[in-house]
């Protein structure tokens, strides 16, 4: 299992490292949620990966908290969903406003031939 999550976040970091690298302004932005998705998918791993551990506290058992998920990465990587959805879309918008004004969409301004 964590090698599998490894890989997937290499790959969701390499290939938005590669869109930011793209000349047009909808690949960078692309790229950036793909970091974004990348570094909450770790922040969320070094919660520890636990299958089938409860969420909340059980009254009745004895509190030992390695029998527990940890909720700190889980609210932390739901805020930073919340805030890169909001960043996203303020982008586009840039994006939209800023083609309207040039014409292009091009980071330099310039067609690419």
């Amino acid at each position: 299992m964590e090698l599998i999550l490894a890989f997937g976040i290499g790959i969701l970091t390499a290939s938005g490292v590669w869109l930011i690298l793209r000349p047009r302004t909808f690949q960078v932005i692309m790229g950036l949620s793909l970091i974004s998705y990348a570094v909450n998918l770790f922040i969320l791993a070094a919660g520890r990966l636990r299958v089938d551990a409860p969420p909340i506290v059980d009254p009745e058992v004895p509190a030992d908290p390695a029998l527990y998920a940890d909720p700190l990465p889980q609210a932390l990587v739901l805020t930073a969903i919340v805030i890169s959805f909001a960043m996203t879309a303020l982008l586009l918008v840039v994006l939209l406003a800023s083609r309207g004004l040039t014409g292009t969409d091009h980071v330099d301004g310039e067609e690419p031939e």
